[in-house]
């Protein structure tokens, strides 16, 4: 009989290659029990990552990160693109459903920052805010037996080669009136200089036992040819052309928009006025209702009425539903103009 006590768990990756410690990540979440709760540290060399359901191609610089060696990966959350280098930290909290709890999981991460004099907060639904700016962006996944949330802390990553690689929207930065993708983050060392990345982790590992309690143990992870076979599998996944960048066609029609939970691109290949292929893109922190409504979109004749109405009547969560009625009243979902 399985005991229902919580246990807690601290791990830490060794390796800094994104598409090992992404299938790491999604390994642990799928093999975590009900009443298990696990911090996992990790870091990436030279990399962006994206989200769930984001297209490259709009969000990243894909020629400057070639001809720079900078790697591409896609996380199983939503939200927006990210630049990893060593300069920052990873963090993830992995458990089962019912215990999962975001402020719970967020005071540990504020108080390891606070720790060091600061005074971090939490901001809206996905940032941690030092005077004003962004040091932490977080992203959110649920799956049918476990959760996770995940995200960034900035200690002292490289801020040119950061908007080197990405392509924020104008409309996303304008609306914030922001200058620059530069000017909306800061590096926690560039306000103390004592902290370390080393330093970090010691102070979440101190953090998430004061929070949670004594763990259980500690894992780490180290090098790929030692890994779990489930690991080495959807290793292949992460890195595979399919899951980073995915069929690009061209479309026959093409539909954006940006709301309050995040930007929307939708493209359409037609056969006889119908729609024959669909691919939804966004940086919405909700990542389920993209597959929903690419499955509904698909046999539907591209007339405005019959779009409308089948996205209206997508099964769906309440979240979900505010997102499909907010893309049903697009302007631009008119084929006729």
């Amino acid at each position: 009989m399985k005991s229902n006590k919580q246990i807690n768990f601290y791990v830490e990756s060794g390796n800094l290659d994104p598409w090992f410690n992404l299938s790491v990540e999604e390994y642990l979440a799928e093999t975590i029990e009900p009443n298990q709760m696990m911090l996992y540290l990790w870091q990436n060399k030279d990399t962006v990552v994206i989200g769930s359901n984001q297209n490259p191609w709009k969000e990243c610089s894909i020629q400057n990160m070639k001809a720079d060696e900078v790697s591409l990966a896609r996380r199983l959350s939503g939200g927006g693109a990210v630049y990893h280098d060593t300069g920052n930290l990873n963090f993830t909290f992995i458990t089962g459903k019912e215990l999962y709890n975001l402020e719970k999981q967020l005071e540990v991460i504020v108080r390891g920052v606070n720790s060091f004099g600061l005074n971090a907060q939490f901001s809206g639904r996905n940032d941690i805010l030092l005077e004003g700016k962004k040091f932490s962006g977080n992203a959110y996944f649920f799956g049918d037996t476990s959760s996770y949330h995940h995200g960034t802390i900035l200690i002292n990553a490289d801020m040119n080669r950061l908007s080197n690689y990405l392509n924020p929207s104008k409309q996303k930065i304008s609306s914030k009136g922001i200058d620059s993708v530069k000017s909306r983050v800061v590096n926690l060392q560039s306000v103390c200089p004592e902290i370390t990345v080393k330093k970090m982790k010691t102070a979440l590992k101190d953090a998430f036992r004061q929070v949670y309690g004594d763990f259980e143990a500690c894992s780490h992870f180290e090098a790929l040819e030692d890994a779990h076979p489930d690991i080495l599998k959807l290793y292949e996944k992460h890195s595979s052309w399919q899951w980073l960048y995915g069929e690009s066609p061209s479309f026959d029609a093409y539909f954006e928009d940006s709301f309050d939970w995040g930007e929307i691109q939708i493209g359409l290949n037609l056969v006889d006025a119908r729609i024959e292929n669909a691919k939804v893109y966004s940086d919405a922190l909700n990542t389920g209702f993209a597959g929903k409504l690419t499955k509904a979109l698909l046999g539907k004749r591209f007339a405005t009425e019959e779009l409308r109405l089948t996205i209206q009547s997508i099964e769906a969560s309440q979240e979900e539903k505010k997102i499909l009625q907010d893309i049903a009243l697009m302007k631009e979902l008119n084929p006729l103009g």
